[in-house]
């Protein structure tokens, strides 16, 4: 009871530093716009646009709504990357602008607004999923406006909000499945530290019937078919990227800017020290046992991004409030998130020609920069392939991949070149159909010759992949085949070629 008199006895919160924080969000917005359109696809990309021709309440890897979003876009607009990828830059300005408000509820005026503002526009993980269409990005702002939605009811217990947050929670998870774990993760904050009262509330069942309503779908999807998120979410972990459980933390110290990343430590600090922020110091429980939740999972680090703006938030509200401490002003400082702001553009966004990418540092660290390189190139050497064959076998030629991003480009650039529709059993790309039994050579892009001689007698390397600038990515050296005596019909081969990672 005193958190929630706590509560209802704080000032009404500063003016929102509406200019400033635009400025900021436009220029964040913008730097992702100018640089969209160049190198091209990431692979995912190249999947969604499949995938939303092929409509579902669910995939294997993913939820529904970010392919159906880039169908919609194709559909309108056609094959334009730049504007393929604008939601997304407009999704990182409105991040901005959310964490500048999360500050605004948690007692910060114009400078810790602005505070957070930049530190959430100049974050590396920020800008470099800004630049693609990533699931990612969408998860990043749908759970920073759950966050702030929580702490603005804290503030106001407008219960209103409740069936607000219930509707976003909904949405989020039809984005990316972490939504369900993020709001799980601030209702035990809540019932750890309070304010509980919520519990008590006709508006939380009601958010929480819509919530369910708008998840329901995806699961009856998923239990359908054997719960396969659940083995993609192993397969993940087994990955061990970003240094597995050890980088699990120093990795989100990278992510965040090495310098900024003091600011969210900080307040992740004064969220369990300052009696200002007693009321909300559900948001440290939130962040402590999500951290917990996927140290045991092995999950990737970037899976707390929803939670960082409130962090940074708290501790630009204690900076305001009280000073930084003693030696770590410089870390707030302008020259401090200006030189992170043009680091994070150097090692996430395409500034260079791509003609000299493969001798910056940039592929090493941001692998989904190499990623975008190269595929009109691997659509050319396979159809290359193509025309080598007998006329009578290239019309009943089948062209098979290894993965979904070979497949999405062969189905971007392919046509071009009069390539069939190309097929593949990676992840949600084997539920798009089946090859047809036309008796002809198969064209696989991907694969080892030992594993393609389980299915067709004759395997012959007829291609290798190059992009052209030497950059060593996934797809550099890839191997194009001929095959040749199928031992099965497709319609025994198909389940055998289905795969999850």
């Amino acid at each position: 009871m005193a958190t929630t008199a706590r509560a209802a006895e704080r000032p009404t919160p500063a003016a929102f530093a509406r200019r400033p924080v635009l400025m900021v969000a436009g220029a964040a917005g913008l730097l992702l716009a100018v640089f969209s359109g160049r190198y091209g696809y990431h692979r995912d990309e190249l999947y969604f646009r499949v995938a939303g021709r092929h409509p579902d309440w669910g995939y294997p890897d993913q939820p529904p709504l970010v392919p159906l979003l880039a169908r919609g876009i194709t559909e309108v607009f056609g094959d334009s990357l730049v504007l393929l990828r604008l939601p997304s830059a407009l999704a990182v300005a409105a991040g901005v602008v959310v964490a500048a408000l999360t500050a605004r509820e948690l007692g910060g005026g114009r400078r810790a607004q602005l505070m957070t503002a930049g530190a959430f526009a100049v974050c590396p993980f920020f800008l470099a999923v800004g630049h693609l269409l990533s699931t990612a990005t969408f998860d990043l702002l749908s759970s920073a406006v759950l966050v702030w939605l929580a702490v603005r009811w804290v503030r106001t217990r407008d219960q209103r909000l409740l069936l607000v947050i219930g509707a976003v929670a909904g949405l989020a998870s039809n984005v990316k499945y972490l939504a369900g774990f993020l709001l799980g993760a601030l209702v035990c904050g809540l019932l750890a530290v309070g304010p509980r009262d919520f519990l008590r509330r006709p508006m939380t069942y009601a958010g929480a019937a819509v919530a369910v309503a708008a998840m329901l779908p995806g699961l009856l999807w998923q239990a359908r078919h054997g719960w396969p998120q659940l083995e993609m979410s192993e397969r993940i972990a087994a990955e061990g990227d970003f240094g597995g459980r050890v980088g699990f933390l120093p990795f989100q110290l990278i992510l965040t800017g090495v310098v900024l990343s003091w600011l969210w430590l900080y307040g992740l600090w004064r969220l369990f020290r300052s009696p200002e922020l007693a009321p909300f110091r559900f948001l440290g429980c939130a962040y402590l046992l999500s951290c917990g939740v996927f140290l045991l999972t092995a999950g990737k680090p970037y899976y707390l991004a929803g939670l960082w703006p409130a962090l940074w938030a708290a501790g630009a509200v204690e900076v305001e409030r009280r000073s930084a401490p003693r030696g770590w002003a410089w870390a707030v400082s302008p020259p401090a998130y200006a030189i992170t702001a043009v680091v994070a553009a150097a090692l996430t966004l395409p500034v260079y020609s791509v003609s000299v990418l493969a001798d910056t540092p940039q592929p090493a660290i941001n692998a989904d920069a190499a990623e975008t390189v190269g595929w009109p190139r691997l659509v050319a050497e396979a159809a290359r392939v193509h025309r080598s064959l007998p006329p009578a076998e290239r019309a009943r030629a089948v062209v098979f991949t290894v993965n979904y991003g070979q497949a999405g480009a062969l189905d971007r650039y392919g046509p071009r070149f009069g390539l069939p529709r190309p097929y593949s059993g990676h992840n949600g790309y084997w539920h798009f159909g089946r090859p047809p039994e036309t008796g002809g050579p198969v064209i696989v892009v991907g694969g080892e010759a030992p594993l393609l001689r389980r299915h067709w007698s004759e395997v012959t390397m007829a291609g290798r992949v190059d992009n052209g600038v030497g950059l060593d990515n996934d797809e550099q050296g890839t191997p194009v085949w001929i095959c040749r005596g199928q031992r099965e019909p497709w319609a025994v081969l198909w389940p055998r070629l289905k795969h999850l990672d």
